[in-house]
């Protein structure tokens, strides 16, 4: 059931359409886990007569689901009455049902958890207020929030909107806040229009997420896609991505992040940072782009570390890569200063340092298609393979531009001056 207070526009037709163009890239798995058995019963404080053999449903704790009513504390009841189920072999579900929307205020699912997983099927519509006066008791600049769920699952064919544009020009609360949640699973789910990052991942181990199609407008400022900070073995894949800012931004303290077949734009390309803003000291390493696509995109392959700050981002990949009218396809910029001209110089950096770039090909709609503008402490051990940028107008060309950088380039166009030319294997 669609709701009355939102119209469509012809932005919203275009998404639909370019959703509909990537169905085939993402392979979206509707049902996909069929991982749980509810176990959520009357003995367990849940459900009313009329329920008692429902499996989870929210509407059994007094959800409505008409787009209108608040079911926030019916949610709430119902996250209780999960959570303190102790399954010895099922994994307890609660379903949002489909064909209903439910509008929920600011509202956090604690932990831990009796059972050892649990899961949340969104099958239905979970939709943000639309008004700034109906975000009341936000807990830490979240609208959906999970703490401290160890093996947590939430999937299904839904659909999370975060009725974002009332946030646009004002400070603005991420949608999906996923906080020390370790052996996590999210899949399947349309999250759209997001007030700022529409998921963040924060202190978690072992996450996975697949087949999402997050999209926010181009013109909605800080939306990113997948924000990961603090957190270990991440993986992101076969998913669509496309918003107003970075589609996956790899923050401080993150380690063991693997990124597969991601469908980026539009938005800010896929980012390591940014990192050392007001001289903090940042660490990322280990970080895997692997056979990605950059439709549109303002970057694509970027890291953007603050002067001032310290650390290291290092021993990060990128590899296969398709790019189709990127603005800046491949950057490392030392001097991010977040849009601003007024940045003060400063003597230290973050280090960086082991980035590899292989069988990265395709159009730049500028004039750099290569950048690497990095501090005097140099950014180190540069590899480059087989890369070919050339402009999206055949009668222009591209350049390569470095600025204290070092390393190995082989079957690069266009060519990167301070990088050592080895000879070209075409074997790629």
């Amino acid at each position: 059931m669609k709701s009355k207070r939102r119209d469509r526009s012809i932005e919203e037709e275009q998404r639909e359409e370019r959703s509909e163009l990537l169905s085939i890239v993402l392979v979206l798995s509707i049902f996909s886990t069929g991982l749980g058995h509810g176990l959520v019963n009357e003995a367990s404080g849940g459900f009313n007569e009329t329920c008692k053999d429902a499996v989870g449903d929210v509407t059994c704790y007094g959800a409505i689901g008409d787009g209108e009513t608040d079911d926030s504390e019916a949610f709430l009841k119902a996250w209780k009455a999960l959570c303190e189920v102790e399954a010895a072999s099922d994994i307890p579900m609660l379903v949002v049902p489909m064909e209903k929307e439910f509008l929920l205020k600011p509202v956090t699912f604690e932990g831990p958890c009796k059972s050892d997983s649990v899961q949340v099927q969104v099958l239905g519509t979970i939709l943000a207020p639309n008004t700034t006066e109906g975000w009341t008791n936000c807990y830490a600049n979240t609208w959906l929030g999970f703490w401290n769920v160890s093996n947590l699952i939430v999937n299904g064919s839904g659909e999370i909107n975060g009725s974002g544009s009332i946030w646009w020009k004002n400070f603005s609360i991420q949608a999906l806040r996923f906080y020390n949640c370790s052996n996590l699973q999210h899949s399947g789910l349309t999250h759209l229009d997001s007030p700022r990052n529409h998921i963040s991942i924060i202190f978690c181990d072992n996450a996975t997420l697949y087949h999402l199609n997050i999209s926010a407008p181009e013109s909605s400022p800080n939306t990113d896609g997948v924000d990961i900070s603090s957190s270990t073995n991440v993986s992101i894949h076969d998913s669509y991505i496309g918003t107003g800012d970075d589609c996956i931004a790899v923050n401080d303290k993150t380690t063991g992040i693997n990124i597969t077949r991601i469908v980026c734009g539009p938005g800010h390309g896929i980012s390591v940072g940014s990192l050392g803003a007001n001289g903090a000291y940042a660490t990322v390493e280990e970080v895997y782009v692997n056979n990605c696509s950059f439709n549109g995109t303002l970057n694509g392959a970027r890291i953007k570390t603050w002067q001032g700050g310290s650390g290291y981002a290092r021993n990060i990949i990128f590899e296969q890569v398709t790019l189709v009218d990127v603005q800046n396809p491949i950057i490392i910029d030392q001097f991010y200063c977040n849009g601003k001209q007024d940045c003060q110089n400063e003597t230290s950096s973050v280090q960086v340092s082991n980035v590899t770039y292989i069988g990265i090909e395709g159009t730049c709609v500028g004039l750099d298609a290569i950048t690497f503008n990095c501090d005097e402490i140099m950014c180190t051990n540069i590899t480059m393979k087989h890369i070919n940028i050339t402009s999206s107008d055949p009668e222009k060309s591209v350049v390569a531009s470095c600025k204290n950088a070092e390393g190995n380039s082989e079957c690069t166009i266009p060519e990167v001056p301070c990088l050592t030319i080895d000879e070209c294997d075409n074997q790629k």
